[in-house]
């Protein structure tokens, strides 16, 4: 399988609203990261869906290596 394309090096904090659905970017060729705006469909990526249970700030992955996507979990130190 491809490797995604590494949009960001470092996560995108971003306001989630409780109840709100969010569509994370697994490919990293969106232009509306870290969220999907279709760039897929020329890949083997899909976006990944997201639920928010309750209104904050969260940290999202912006180089779409995480081991716990959608949410940075600091792999892009070891990138």
């Amino acid at each position: 399988m491809s490797e995604p394309h590494i949009a960001q090096r470092g996560p995108y904090a971003v306001a989630v609203e409780a109840g709100k659905e969010y569509w994370w970017c697994r490919c990293g060729r969106s232009q509306s990261q870290p969220f999907c705006d279709g760039s897929h469909k020329v890949g083997p990526f899909r976006p990944l869906r997201y639920l928010a249970p309750r209104s904050e700030t969260l940290y999202f992955c912006g180089c779409k290596h995480s081991a716990t996507p959608p949410l940075c979990d600091g792999s892009h130190k070891l990138l």
